[in-house]
């Protein structure tokens, strides 16, 4: 099975490389996706009365992937002066890349940023049960991984908060399409409101953001990295993938989500 996946990741490597003449490949990302939409400012302007509005939901924070969207976010926080809390989970499969952005993300953010971490025995009971390659063999194995590094920590981070702030957008996949500004379907069951301040927001949008702004962002984006996660189940994409294709990649399921933004339906 690993052979497979790395044939397959030879491949993108090659496909990549064929079209490398005729595309600006060597461009960082602020060059190569930096292209405003026409509403842009309406939308920044949207964004920003968003986080003011979450910020009366105190105590609110930001779940921070340390992705594109997120680093937007965090430095609207910074430059509102948002009494927001910021809060990163790091699965212990992170890139050296991410875990590098973090530190800087610490020691230079106005808001306070705290890490959450998956329960080592539980990491470490789950890798010896099933091996280090886990996710590889099946979308359970892959999800139980996903639930063990993400989403019991996540839930560990959202304790005692009334709101929760992420960088969801309606462009990033058919699954989150719909993302309101403003979620309130766990409300009755979490007493939890969670802010969408981006999903209006294209991919040029967020990377004009940042290009302006001049803001610190995870530099395998420069990589072709659109959607970063875990190192083992993170790749980069070739030209006209899809926006997520990076992830899980070997898996055929077009849904792909690790857990942390999915909705759980209510029981009858």
């Amino acid at each position: 099975m690993k052979a497979a996946i790395k044939a397959a990741m030879s491949d993108k490597v090659s496909d990549r490389s064929a079209v490398s003449a005729f595309t600006p490949l060597s461009l960082p990302a602020t060059q190569r996706h930096a292209s405003p939409s026409a509403g842009f400012d309406a939308k920044l302007a949207e964004a920003q009365a968003l986080l003011r509005q979450a910020a009366a939901f105190q105590p609110v924070t930001q779940a921070s992937s340390l992705g594109a969207e997120d680093v937007v976010i965090t430095h609207l926080i910074d430059a509102l002066a948002l009494d927001i809390a910021v809060f990163v989970l790091d699965t212990g499969a992170l890139h050296p890349e991410t875990l590098a952005l973090l530190e800087r993300t610490g020691a230079k953010s106005r808001a306070p940023l705290s890490v959450y971490r998956p329960e080592p025995k539980a990491v470490a009971q789950f890798v010896e049960r099933e091996g280090p390659d886990a996710m590889f063999r099946s979308i359970d194995l892959r999800k139980a991984c996903c639930g063990i590094r993400k989403t019991e920590p996540l839930a560990r981070a959202l304790q005692g908060y009334r709101a929760w702030i992420t960088g969801l957008r309606r462009q990033q996949s058919h699954a989150r399409a719909d993302v309101p500004l403003i979620d309130t379907s766990e409300v009755t069951t979490k007493n939890l409101t969670q802010f969408n301040p981006l999903a209006h927001w294209t991919w040029g949008d967020v990377w004009h953001y940042i290009a302006t702004r001049d803001v610190d962002y995870n530099p395998l984006h420069d990589q072709f990295y659109p959607s970063i996660g875990c190192a083992p189940c993170t790749r980069a994409i070739s030209l006209g993938e899809d926006f997520r294709a990076g992830r899980w990649w070997w898996e055929d399921d077009t849904t792909k989500e690790c857990g942390l933004h999915v909705k759980k339906p209510e029981a009858a």
